[in-house]
Protein backbone atom coordinates (compact mmCIF):
# COMPACT_ATOMS: atom_id res chain seq x y z
CA UNK A 1 0.00 0.00 0.00
CA UNK A 2 1.61 3.20 -0.80
CA UNK A 3 2.00 5.98 1.26
CA UNK A 4 -0.78 8.36 0.05
CA UNK A 5 -3.32 5.70 0.64
CA UNK A 6 -2.28 4.59 4.19
CA UNK A 7 -3.34 8.30 4.18
CA UNK A 8 -6.09 8.76 3.32
CA UNK A 9 -7.03 5.37 4.88
CA UNK A 10 -5.84 6.61 8.37
CA UNK A 11 -7.69 10.23 7.74
CA UNK A 12 -10.52 7.86 6.77
CA UNK A 13 -10.48 5.90 10.00
CA UNK A 14 -10.07 8.90 12.17
CA UNK A 15 -13.43 10.63 10.10
CA UNK A 16 -15.41 7.47 11.22
CA UNK A 17 -13.93 7.63 14.57
CA UNK A 18 -15.05 10.66 15.36
CA UNK A 19 -18.75 10.65 13.91
CA UNK A 20 -19.02 7.90 16.55
CA UNK A 21 -17.68 9.25 19.30
CA UNK A 22 -20.29 12.31 18.79
CA UNK A 23 -23.13 9.84 17.92
CA UNK A 24 -22.14 8.49 21.37
CA UNK A 25 -21.72 10.80 23.54
CA UNK A 26 -24.74 12.76 22.36
CA UNK A 27 -27.14 10.48 20.85
CA UNK A 28 -29.57 10.42 18.18
CA UNK A 29 -28.24 13.33 16.04
CA UNK A 30 -28.51 14.66 12.01
CA UNK A 31 -26.11 14.30 9.57
CA UNK A 32 -26.00 18.21 9.65
CA UNK A 33 -25.72 18.39 13.42
CA UNK A 34 -22.87 15.56 12.96
CA UNK A 35 -21.17 17.82 10.18
CA UNK A 36 -21.00 20.61 12.62
CA UNK A 37 -19.57 19.46 15.73
CA UNK A 38 -16.68 17.83 14.24
CA UNK A 39 -16.01 19.75 11.27
CA UNK A 40 -16.96 18.12 8.17
CA UNK A 41 -18.53 18.93 5.44
CA UNK A 42 -22.30 17.56 4.92
CA UNK A 43 -21.25 16.15 1.88
CA UNK A 44 -18.42 13.77 3.52
CA UNK A 45 -20.58 12.90 6.81
CA UNK A 46 -23.31 11.73 4.29
CA UNK A 47 -20.31 9.48 2.38
CA UNK A 48 -18.86 8.35 5.76
CA UNK A 49 -21.95 7.66 7.54
CA UNK A 50 -23.21 5.77 3.68
CA UNK A 51 -20.68 3.36 4.47
CA UNK A 52 -21.68 2.82 8.32
CA UNK A 53 -25.30 2.23 7.38
CA UNK A 54 -24.43 -0.61 4.63
CA UNK A 55 -22.60 -2.26 7.39
CA UNK A 56 -24.97 -1.86 10.19
CA UNK A 57 -22.75 0.05 12.64
CA UNK A 58 -25.47 3.07 12.72
CA UNK A 59 -28.98 3.44 11.90
CA UNK A 60 -31.67 5.52 11.22
CA UNK A 61 -33.75 6.82 13.23
CA UNK A 62 -36.60 8.42 11.33
CA UNK A 63 -37.36 11.78 11.11
CA UNK A 64 -36.21 14.96 13.28
CA UNK A 65 -36.00 18.80 13.65
CA UNK A 66 -33.69 20.01 11.98
CA UNK A 67 -32.15 23.67 11.44
CA UNK A 68 -34.68 26.60 10.05
CA UNK A 69 -37.30 23.90 11.27
CA UNK A 70 -36.39 21.31 7.98
CA UNK A 71 -36.96 17.83 8.15
CA UNK A 72 -34.09 15.88 8.72
CA UNK A 73 -33.61 11.81 9.36
CA UNK A 74 -31.71 11.14 12.83
CA UNK A 75 -28.78 8.54 12.52
CA UNK A 76 -27.90 7.11 16.17
CA UNK A 77 -25.19 4.37 17.23
CA UNK A 78 -27.61 1.72 19.40
CA UNK A 79 -25.14 0.95 22.05
CA UNK A 80 -27.34 -2.04 23.42
CA UNK A 81 -26.26 -3.89 20.48
CA UNK A 82 -23.15 -4.42 21.15
CA UNK A 83 -21.50 -6.12 24.05
CA UNK A 84 -18.21 -6.52 25.64
CA UNK A 85 -16.56 -9.10 27.95
CA UNK A 86 -14.56 -7.06 31.33
CA UNK A 87 -11.91 -8.99 33.23
CA UNK A 88 -10.18 -7.85 35.97
CA UNK A 89 -7.33 -8.75 37.17
CA UNK A 90 -6.50 -8.28 40.95
CA UNK A 91 -3.65 -10.24 42.43
CA UNK A 92 -6.41 -12.65 44.49
CA UNK A 93 -9.00 -11.38 42.59
CA UNK A 94 -10.66 -11.80 39.31
CA UNK A 95 -14.05 -11.07 37.42
CA UNK A 96 -15.44 -11.41 34.45
CA UNK A 97 -18.53 -9.24 33.43
CA UNK A 98 -20.29 -8.42 30.35
CA UNK A 99 -21.61 -4.93 29.27
CA UNK A 100 -23.15 -2.74 26.58
CA UNK A 101 -21.79 0.13 25.54
CA UNK A 102 -22.51 2.32 27.90
CA UNK A 103 -21.43 0.47 30.85
CA UNK A 104 -24.77 -1.55 31.91
CA UNK A 105 -23.53 -4.52 33.61
CA UNK A 106 -25.90 -7.31 32.26
CA UNK A 107 -23.69 -10.45 33.68
CA UNK A 108 -21.11 -10.70 36.37
CA UNK A 109 -18.46 -13.77 37.55
CA UNK A 110 -16.41 -14.23 40.33
CA UNK A 111 -13.49 -16.74 40.03
CA UNK A 112 -12.71 -18.39 43.28
CA UNK A 113 -10.17 -16.59 45.23
CA UNK A 114 -6.57 -16.79 43.30
CA UNK A 115 -3.85 -18.17 45.28
CA UNK A 116 -0.37 -18.30 44.27
CA UNK A 117 0.30 -21.77 43.27
CA UNK A 118 -2.85 -21.92 41.09
CA UNK A 119 -2.21 -18.84 38.69
CA UNK A 120 -2.37 -21.25 35.97
CA UNK A 121 -5.37 -22.96 36.72
CA UNK A 122 -6.91 -19.53 36.90
CA UNK A 123 -5.66 -18.64 33.69
CA UNK A 124 -7.37 -21.54 32.17
CA UNK A 125 -10.39 -20.60 33.80
CA UNK A 126 -10.35 -17.40 32.67
CA UNK A 127 -10.02 -18.44 28.55
CA UNK A 128 -12.84 -21.11 29.46
CA UNK A 129 -15.29 -18.12 30.95
CA UNK A 130 -14.75 -15.95 28.83
CA UNK A 131 -15.46 -18.56 25.41
CA UNK A 132 -18.28 -19.62 27.41
CA UNK A 133 -19.80 -15.89 27.49
CA UNK A 134 -18.79 -15.11 24.11
CA UNK A 135 -20.41 -18.82 22.76
CA UNK A 136 -23.75 -17.88 24.58
CA UNK A 137 -24.27 -14.11 23.07
CA UNK A 138 -23.67 -13.35 19.56
CA UNK A 139 -23.57 -9.76 20.52
CA UNK A 140 -20.02 -9.91 22.19
CA UNK A 141 -17.44 -7.77 19.75
CA UNK A 142 -14.59 -7.58 22.26
CA UNK A 143 -12.74 -8.57 25.60
CA UNK A 144 -11.02 -6.12 27.67
CA UNK A 145 -8.92 -7.12 30.53
CA UNK A 146 -7.21 -4.83 33.07
CA UNK A 147 -4.36 -5.83 34.62
CA UNK A 148 -1.87 -4.82 37.92
CA UNK A 149 1.00 -2.47 37.02
CA UNK A 150 3.61 -2.39 35.78
CA UNK A 151 2.15 -3.42 32.78
CA UNK A 152 5.04 -3.81 30.20
CA UNK A 153 2.29 -3.60 26.73
CA UNK A 154 4.71 -4.73 24.24
CA UNK A 155 5.98 -7.54 25.76
CA UNK A 156 2.36 -8.21 27.56
CA UNK A 157 3.84 -9.19 31.01
CA UNK A 158 3.35 -6.86 34.64
CA UNK A 159 6.81 -6.19 35.72
CA UNK A 160 5.89 -6.13 39.51
CA UNK A 161 2.97 -7.70 40.97
CA UNK A 162 2.90 -6.78 45.30
CA UNK A 163 2.23 -9.55 47.18
CA UNK A 164 1.30 -12.35 44.03
CA UNK A 165 4.56 -12.36 42.14
CA UNK A 166 3.00 -15.75 40.48
CA UNK A 167 1.51 -13.25 38.03
CA UNK A 168 4.57 -12.09 37.06
CA UNK A 169 5.12 -15.08 34.84
CA UNK A 170 2.02 -14.52 32.81
CA UNK A 171 2.40 -13.57 29.30
CA UNK A 172 -0.96 -12.23 28.62
CA UNK A 173 -0.54 -11.42 25.19
CA UNK A 174 0.16 -15.29 24.72
CA UNK A 175 -2.43 -16.38 26.69
CA UNK A 176 -5.38 -14.06 25.87
CA UNK A 177 -4.20 -12.28 22.69
CA UNK A 178 -5.89 -15.16 20.71
CA UNK A 179 -7.65 -16.76 22.74
CA UNK A 180 -10.99 -16.00 21.36
CA UNK A 181 -12.60 -15.22 18.20
CA UNK A 182 -12.99 -11.44 18.89
CA UNK A 183 -10.45 -8.56 19.56
CA UNK A 184 -9.18 -9.00 22.45
CA UNK A 185 -7.25 -5.72 24.73
CA UNK A 186 -5.69 -5.43 27.47
CA UNK A 187 -4.73 -2.43 29.63
CA UNK A 188 -3.16 -1.25 33.21
CA UNK A 189 -6.17 -1.69 35.49
CA UNK A 190 -6.05 2.25 36.70
CA UNK A 191 -5.72 3.94 33.19
CA UNK A 192 -8.54 1.20 32.74
CA UNK A 193 -10.48 3.08 35.22
CA UNK A 194 -9.61 6.34 34.01
CA UNK A 195 -10.84 5.38 30.50
CA UNK A 196 -14.47 3.91 32.06
CA UNK A 197 -14.38 7.34 34.05
CA UNK A 198 -13.72 9.57 31.26
CA UNK A 199 -16.86 7.46 29.14
CA UNK A 200 -19.31 6.27 31.78
CA UNK A 201 -19.92 9.01 34.52
CA UNK A 202 -22.60 11.43 33.20
CA UNK A 203 -21.07 14.26 35.67
CA UNK A 204 -17.84 13.88 34.08
CA UNK A 205 -17.05 16.92 31.53
CA UNK A 206 -13.05 17.16 31.78
CA UNK A 207 -10.66 16.21 29.66
CA UNK A 208 -8.50 16.12 32.00
CA UNK A 209 -8.39 13.99 34.73
CA UNK A 210 -7.39 11.13 37.28
CA UNK A 211 -7.99 7.82 37.97
CA UNK A 212 -7.01 7.23 41.73
CA UNK A 213 -7.05 3.41 42.27
CA UNK A 214 -7.09 2.11 46.14
CA UNK A 215 -7.68 -1.43 45.66
CA UNK A 216 -4.92 -4.75 46.02
CA UNK A 217 -2.27 -2.85 44.65
CA UNK A 218 -2.12 1.39 44.30
CA UNK A 219 -2.15 2.89 40.75
CA UNK A 220 -3.20 5.57 38.26
CA UNK A 221 -4.42 6.30 35.05
CA UNK A 222 -4.30 10.11 33.65
CA UNK A 223 -6.14 11.55 30.71
CA UNK A 224 -4.79 14.23 29.54
CA UNK A 225 -6.62 16.78 27.17
CA UNK A 226 -8.74 13.67 26.03
CA UNK A 227 -6.05 11.28 26.07
CA UNK A 228 -4.79 8.27 28.19
CA UNK A 229 -0.81 9.00 29.24
CA UNK A 230 0.76 5.71 28.49
CA UNK A 231 5.15 5.95 28.46
CA UNK A 232 7.36 4.47 26.85
CA UNK A 233 6.84 0.66 28.03
CA UNK A 234 3.39 1.88 28.59
CA UNK A 235 4.00 1.80 32.44
CA UNK A 236 3.44 5.46 33.79
CA UNK A 237 1.80 7.01 36.38
CA UNK A 238 3.23 4.21 38.64
CA UNK A 239 2.05 5.90 42.00
CA UNK A 240 1.70 2.93 44.35
CA UNK A 241 5.79 2.55 43.65
CA UNK A 242 6.89 6.18 44.10
CA UNK A 243 8.72 6.39 48.01
CA UNK A 244 6.79 8.28 50.60
CA UNK A 245 9.40 7.62 52.98
CA UNK A 246 12.87 6.50 52.03
CA UNK A 247 13.75 4.88 55.36
CA UNK A 248 10.27 3.21 54.94
CA UNK A 249 8.90 -0.55 54.73
CA UNK A 250 10.63 -2.16 51.80
CA UNK A 251 8.68 -3.07 48.86
CA UNK A 252 8.88 -6.18 46.05
CA UNK A 253 9.24 -3.44 43.45
CA UNK A 254 12.69 -3.18 45.27
CA UNK A 255 12.36 -0.27 46.38
CA UNK A 256 11.49 1.31 50.05
CA UNK A 257 8.80 3.14 51.49
CA UNK A 258 6.56 3.14 48.45
CA UNK A 259 3.18 4.21 48.76
CA UNK A 260 1.50 0.93 48.02
CA UNK A 261 3.13 -0.27 51.59
CA UNK A 262 0.77 2.19 53.41
CA UNK A 263 -2.65 2.56 51.42
CA UNK A 264 -3.07 -0.92 49.29
CA UNK A 265 -5.41 -3.73 51.66
CA UNK A 266 -2.47 -5.67 51.86
CA UNK A 267 -1.04 -3.30 53.47
CA UNK A 268 -4.73 -2.59 55.43
CA UNK A 269 -4.49 -5.92 56.35
CA UNK A 270 -1.15 -6.54 57.96
CA UNK A 271 -2.24 -2.89 59.84
CA UNK A 272 -4.79 -4.74 61.24
CA UNK A 273 -3.15 -8.17 61.76
CA UNK A 274 -0.37 -6.60 63.55
CA UNK A 275 -3.19 -4.22 65.81
CA UNK A 276 -4.09 -7.62 67.09
CA UNK A 277 -7.10 -6.67 69.03
CA UNK A 278 -9.86 -4.99 66.84
CA UNK A 279 -10.64 -7.86 64.37
CA UNK A 280 -9.95 -11.12 65.68
CA UNK A 281 -10.20 -13.40 63.10
CA UNK A 282 -8.31 -11.06 60.73
CA UNK A 283 -6.23 -13.58 59.65
CA UNK A 284 -8.32 -15.88 58.67
CA UNK A 285 -9.91 -12.85 56.03
CA UNK A 286 -8.70 -11.92 52.71
CA UNK A 287 -7.68 -8.31 52.42
CA UNK A 288 -10.60 -6.93 50.86
CA UNK A 289 -12.73 -8.51 53.92
CA UNK A 290 -10.42 -7.04 56.18
CA UNK A 291 -10.28 -3.98 54.81
CA UNK A 292 -13.95 -3.56 54.66
CA UNK A 293 -14.54 -4.73 58.00
CA UNK A 294 -12.60 -1.72 59.24
CA UNK A 295 -14.54 0.86 57.19
CA UNK A 296 -17.84 -1.14 59.15
CA UNK A 297 -16.03 -0.50 62.83
CA UNK A 298 -14.94 3.10 61.62
CA UNK A 299 -18.55 4.45 62.25
CA UNK A 300 -18.49 3.72 65.72
CA UNK A 301 -15.59 2.54 67.10
CA UNK A 302 -12.80 5.34 67.83
CA UNK A 303 -9.59 3.31 67.14
CA UNK A 304 -10.84 2.05 63.82
CA UNK A 305 -11.71 5.71 62.76
CA UNK A 306 -8.29 6.48 63.73
CA UNK A 307 -6.62 3.90 61.42
CA UNK A 308 -8.96 5.21 58.66
CA UNK A 309 -7.72 8.71 59.00
CA UNK A 310 -4.06 7.48 59.00
CA UNK A 311 -4.91 5.36 55.99
CA UNK A 312 -6.29 8.76 54.07
CA UNK A 313 -3.43 10.97 55.33
CA UNK A 314 -1.13 8.42 52.71
CA UNK A 315 -4.22 8.47 50.07
CA UNK A 316 -3.48 12.15 50.42
CA UNK A 317 0.31 12.03 50.43
CA UNK A 318 -0.20 10.53 46.51
CA UNK A 319 -3.10 13.55 45.58
CA UNK A 320 -0.32 15.75 45.94
CA UNK A 321 1.84 13.75 44.31
CA UNK A 322 -1.09 13.11 41.21
CA UNK A 323 -1.64 16.93 41.83
CA UNK A 324 2.32 18.43 41.18
CA UNK A 325 2.82 15.82 38.78
CA UNK A 326 -0.31 16.15 36.09
CA UNK A 327 -2.08 19.07 37.42
CA UNK A 328 -5.62 17.10 37.27
CA UNK A 329 -8.71 19.16 36.83
CA UNK A 330 -10.10 15.83 38.85
CA UNK A 331 -9.04 13.00 40.56
CA UNK A 332 -11.41 10.47 41.03
CA UNK A 333 -10.78 8.13 44.19
CA UNK A 334 -12.01 4.44 43.54
CA UNK A 335 -11.80 0.22 44.40
CA UNK A 336 -12.06 -1.03 47.96
CA UNK A 337 -10.28 1.42 49.88
CA UNK A 338 -12.99 4.36 48.59
CA UNK A 339 -15.19 2.40 50.21
CA UNK A 340 -14.31 4.46 53.57
CA UNK A 341 -16.13 7.23 51.99
CA UNK A 342 -17.23 10.72 53.36
CA UNK A 343 -14.37 9.96 56.15
CA UNK A 344 -11.77 8.92 53.94
CA UNK A 345 -12.86 12.02 51.39
CA UNK A 346 -12.36 14.45 54.06
CA UNK A 347 -9.38 13.36 55.41
CA UNK A 348 -7.80 13.37 52.06
CA UNK A 349 -8.76 17.12 51.14
CA UNK A 350 -7.39 17.91 54.70
CA UNK A 351 -4.16 16.55 53.89
CA UNK A 352 -4.37 18.04 50.19
CA UNK A 353 -5.11 21.72 51.52
CA UNK A 354 -2.72 21.48 54.12
CA UNK A 355 0.58 20.74 51.83
CA UNK A 356 -0.36 21.06 48.31
CA UNK A 357 0.58 24.69 46.29
CA UNK A 358 -2.77 26.25 46.86
CA UNK A 359 -2.79 27.52 43.11
CA UNK A 360 -3.09 23.88 42.46
CA UNK A 361 -5.06 22.58 45.02
CA UNK A 362 -7.97 25.25 44.59
CA UNK A 363 -8.04 23.99 41.15
CA UNK A 364 -8.12 20.02 42.12
CA UNK A 365 -11.63 18.51 42.32
CA UNK A 366 -11.20 15.41 44.41
CA UNK A 367 -14.18 12.84 44.67
CA UNK A 368 -15.61 9.54 45.47
CA UNK A 369 -15.95 7.15 42.04
CA UNK A 370 -19.71 7.25 40.88
CA UNK A 371 -19.62 4.38 38.94
CA UNK A 372 -22.07 2.25 39.52
CA UNK A 373 -19.57 -0.93 39.27
CA UNK A 374 -16.35 -1.00 40.43
CA UNK A 375 -14.23 1.52 37.57
CA UNK A 376 -11.19 -1.26 36.77
CA UNK A 377 -13.75 -3.77 35.42
CA UNK A 378 -15.85 -1.30 33.98
CA UNK A 379 -12.40 -0.31 32.76
CA UNK A 380 -11.63 -3.23 31.54
CA UNK A 381 -15.02 -2.49 29.45
CA UNK A 382 -13.75 0.29 28.46
CA UNK A 383 -10.72 -0.45 26.88
CA UNK A 384 -12.32 -2.33 24.81
CA UNK A 385 -15.05 0.02 24.01
CA UNK A 386 -12.36 2.73 23.03
CA UNK A 387 -11.24 0.56 20.91
CA UNK A 388 -14.47 -0.03 19.26
CA UNK A 389 -15.01 3.74 19.10
CA UNK A 390 -11.56 4.78 17.73
CA UNK A 391 -10.99 1.82 15.37
CA UNK A 392 -14.00 1.02 14.03
CA UNK A 393 -12.43 -0.60 10.75
CA UNK A 394 -10.99 -3.47 13.28
CA UNK A 395 -14.38 -5.13 13.72
CA UNK A 396 -16.34 -4.23 10.09
CA UNK A 397 -14.66 -4.16 6.70
CA UNK A 398 -15.13 -0.36 5.87
CA UNK A 399 -12.68 0.31 3.67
Amino acid sequence: MSSYTTQQSSISENNRARILQHLYRNGVSSRAQIAKAINLTPAAITKITAKLLEHGVIEETGDMNGSKNRRSIGLNLDCAKYHVVGVKFARSLVQIAVFDLKCNRLSLTDLPTVREEHIPETVDAIRDTVRRLIDADPAIMAVGMAVPGPYLKQIGRTAVVSSMQGWRTVNLLDEFAHAFRVPTFIEQDARAGALAEYLFDPQSESDDLAYYLLGEGIGLGVIDHGRIVDGYQGAATEIGHISIDVNGRPCDCGNVGCLERYCSTPAIHDLIVEDGGLIADARELSHAESARRLFALASHNTHAATMVRSIARYVGFGCITIINAFNPHRIILGDIIAEAGQPLLDEVRRVVNQRAIPELADATEITLSQLPTDAAICGAAATAITQFLNHPSVFFDLD
